[in-house]
């Protein structure tokens, strides 16, 4: 495979030589687009000001969101890391893979499992088609070897194997203290490249610049070719971090200078690919794995409108602030149909004309028409899931609860029979169950969910192995 890959980036180097012929005479381009997603950890809806907040500054975020398209009702996989970082990745839900858990909601630094080998991820569908790639940041699939990016379609990695909270050492005050007054030897993370662990405690306080670094020099030695970067942010997971420049920023406090660090490199980002000429070339995806975590009160962040956060298949724990950028290639405007970080895989690979994997049931739908302003989304409906359970469903604007509970209380989970029901474009913040208005809609909802869990061959989990 290694020889037919070197082959395939030898023809496409010689075909965007060409393009790039045709580029200088006809001001048009051919090249098919490069694609870098910055992922943040546990961004909350809220928290952009391109989003509604109101003291948070994040002018170059504002900036790609004028520029570029503003997606309202955008939905991660799960309202956890690791089954969420799944979907993104593979284009399916992560009950399909076994990247979750109703037990273990997470990869735990004791965890003996991670993304599976059949698994084909967005990076092996773009390398297969003559792309770079790299991952920067965190994983969060598996910290063995054979799970590391490198094992799963990326020439290069650089980053953190799981959460910054994680590997808690002797030195860290327990209870909530070590967390909201961190100091990164509190955490034995190590900081890996490709495969080889090249800093343990990993320095938090400059992860974010360091992240971002990397991400550029990627850009600049792969610029004469289509890449793919998936840029994946430890911040804003508590413990929160940020780099002596910006202590004391924001007018928001620890949580705000966070986001106004993230702003700023993601200026330092674009700025890189403005400077090399690639903007017509490039779309960037900004958006989150899941919502706030809401329990770390000032240290989290903020849902805005919407019901809850992290953990919870509410509103605010997986509808994400999204922001799509690319001039010339996506339409500019405010798109408020419904999209998913599932449906990226299906979407790069049309726009880059890359073959889908085979025989492979994907749960995302090709975005192109909304991105360049052609046509509606595709996508109709979400499944919430928490763990391996669907407790809600969303078709068209109306979303059905089965079961409720906070992300991480304690109380007891609450069942609904019938279902609790909320019309989204009227009540994004689900205060007003409709269900006794709708029981057609509650019927119709009820055999959604019962046709989706036909295609589901549930795999052993992978959260589950130690």
């Amino acid at each position: 495979m290694s020889a037919i890959r070197a082959l395939i980036a030898v023809l496409l180097g010689t075909l965007a030589a060409c393009s790039s012929t045709e580029q200088s005479r006809t001001g048009a381009t051919t090249r098919p687009p490069s694609f870098i997603v910055i992922f943040c950890d546990d961004l909350g809806y809220g928290d952009l000001g391109a989003f509604g907040h109101p003291t948070i500054r994040t002018p170059h975020l504002d900036r790609m969101a004028t520029e570029g398209q503003r997606w309202t009702q955008f939905y991660v996989a799960a309202s956890v890391c690791t089954p969420s970082r799944a979907g993104l990745l593979t284009g399916r839900l992560p009950i399909r893979s076994g990247l979750c858990s109703s037990r273990r909601r997470v990869l735990f630094p004791d965890s003996a499992g991670g993304i599976p080998d059949e698994e084909t991820t967005l990076a092996e569908v773009l390398r297969d088609s003559g792309y770079a790639t790299a991952a920067v940041g965190k994983w969060h699939l598996g910290h063995r070897d054979s799970f590391l990016p490198t094992r799963h379609g990326f020439d290069q990695y650089f980053g953190v194997p799981y959460s910054n909270d994680m590997d808690r050492t002797s030195e860290s005050p327990r209870g909530r203290i070590g967390i909201v007054e961190p100091k990164s030897e509190y955490f034995n993370v190590p900081l890996i490249r490709d495969l080889t662990i090249v800093e343990r405690p990993a320095q938090q306080e400059t992860l974010t610049r360091r992240y971002t670094d990397e991400a550029i020099a990627f850009i600049e030695r792969e610029a004469d070719r289509p890449f793919f970067l998936y840029l994946a942010h430890s911040m804003p997971h508590v413990p929160l971090f940020r780099s002596d420049e910006f202590v004391g920023r924001s007018a928001r406090g620890y949580y705000g200078d966070v986001i106004e660090e993230i702003d700023a490199n993601v200026g330092r980002v674009l700025e890189s690919v403005r400077r090399l000429g690639l903007e017509k070339d490039t779309i960037v995806v900004f958006t989150s794995d899941n919502g706030p975590w809401l329990s770390y009160g000032d240290h989290g962040g903020s849902a805005g409108l919407l019901r809850q956060g992290k953990g919870s298949t509410w509103e605010g724990g997986m509808r994400v602030p999204t922001v799509v950028w690319g001039p010339g290639r996506v339409a500019p405007g405010v798109v408020t149909e419904l999209g998913s970080t599932l449906d990226l895989l299906p979407t790069f690979a049309s726009l880059s004309g890359a073959a889908l994997p085979a025989e492979t049931k994907l749960d995302g739908h090709d975005l192109t028409p909304v991105l360049r302003g052609t046509g509606p989304s595709p996508r109709t409906g979400m499944f919430f899931y928490r763990g391996a359970e669907i407790w809600a469903v969303r078709e068209g604007p109306f979303k059905a609860h089965f079961k409720t509970r906070s992300g991480y209380g304690g109380e007891k989970v609450q069942e609904h029979d019938p279902p609790l029901l909320y019309h989204l474009e009227h009540d994004p913040g689900e205060s007003r169950n409709v269900a006794k208005d709708h029981p057609d809609v509650i019927a119709r909802l009820q055999q959604v969910v019962e046709d989706h869990r036909a295609t589901v061959e549930q795999v052993p989990s992978q959260l589950e192995i130690r």
